[in-house]
């Protein structure tokens, strides 16, 4: 019962600590994130409304809340050397939450403040303009991209050209095709929008008769209010595309970034691969439980492709980053309600 499940989620939340919420707007989430949004996550946190904000003017720490416990997202929105003083204050106020989805260097400071430390998966980093597709271990995505082009098909961005309408069919399309069709993932990934926010960029593949294939949206990475690198935020093909389809449009748009001086792509989290050790002191029960998911061919099929996932990310051959969760308590109770926070049940 939906309604009910709504009802108890509410009187939970409203047993959760208490934290002051910083009731920040979208336009100046997006100024913070302009100043100090130099990782993956960063554009996402402004850009979810349903986010908490803990912190002020000077930058923030996203957060939802599920199940009477908060879980941040992502590293600080802030200058790097003020991110260990919200970390401190945020889990001084929020008694104990959950970070997902940080970086080492978030990782390090709370594994100071008494934190276990988990790998969570990696995150695909391609340093440009060193990282290139020569070399006979790009044979494979250069010749998805000669492919293509032979056929007829055609790469652009889209300069918001692109109908909304066409870009919803797409969508419905390609959703159909998904393990779970009922609703999208939250929190770690936010809602698809047919139309590109500020400093998005979206490319696109079309057929030989014109036809909108595939999608590849960027979330721009920003340091000091320059837009530094973009990291891949979405994508869609239509259920009956080739398999070349996402490796040449996604090779198309990296080479565009190249060609305009971006410094840095990220291809985003591929979740739980690489599950070794932290290098911090870590929970050893969720760490054996994060191999046997990844490796379990039941939530391959069933919930989530996580082998698919990084097997594409590296066929781009970049930098592979770790990034970490982080929690003091690693009860069932907790992971139950993260997992209900990304809409993973």
């Amino acid at each position: 019962m939906p309604s009910l499940r709504i009802h108890l989620d509410r009187l939970l939340e409203g047993a959760a600590p208490k934290v002051a919420r910083q009731h920040l707007t979208y336009i100046e989430r997006l100024a913070l994130v302009r100043k100090h949004g130099n990782f993956s996550l960063a554009y996402s946190t402004a850009v979810q409304q349903e986010l908490s904000c803990f912190g002020g003017a000077d930058g923030y720490i996203a957060f939802g809340t599920k199940m009477k416990h908060h879980f941040a997202l992502g590293d600080p929105v802030a200058e790097p050397s003020d991110r260990p003083d919200f970390i401190r204050r945020f889990v001084e106020a929020a008694r104990n939450p959950w970070f997902v989805q940080v970086s080492e260097q978030t990782a390090r400071v709370l594994a100071g403040l008494g934190y276990q430390v988990n790998c969570l998966g990696i995150d695909t980093r391609l340093e440009l303009p060193a990282h290139d597709f020569s070399g006979k271990r790009n044979e494979t995505v250069r010749y998805s991209e000669r492919w293509l082009q032979k056929r007829g098909f055609s790469f652009a961005e889209d300069k918001r050209t692109v109908s909304p309408d066409e870009i919803r069919r797409l969508s419905e399309n390609w959703r159909a095709d998904r393990i779970v069709k009922r609703w999208e993932m939250a929190f770690l990934n936010r809602p698809f929008n047919y139309r590109l926010g500020p400093d998005m960029r979206r490319f696109v593949l079309h057929g030989p008769d014109g036809g909108l294939i595939a999608l590849l949206d960027f979330d721009p990475l920003f340091s000091d209010g320059e837009v530094i690198g973009y990291t891949t935020s979405f994508k869609r093909k239509h259920v009956d595309a080739t398999p070349h389809a996402e490796l040449g449009l996604t090779k198309f748009a990296v080479d565009r970034f190249r060609a305009e001086g971006v410094s840095v792509i990220t291809l985003g989290l591929s979740p739980l691969a690489e599950n070794g050790p932290s290098g911090f002191i870590e929970n050893s029960f969720w760490r054996h439980a994060f191999q046997c998911a990844y490796d379990s061919p039941w939530v391959n099929r069933r919930k989530f492709n996580l082998q698919g996932q990084a097997a594409f990310k590296r066929r781009f051959h970049g930098v592979e980053e770790p990034t970490y969760i982080a929690f003091r308590n690693g009860t069932f109770v907790q992971m139950l309600g993260l997992l209900r926070l990304v809409k993973a049940l």
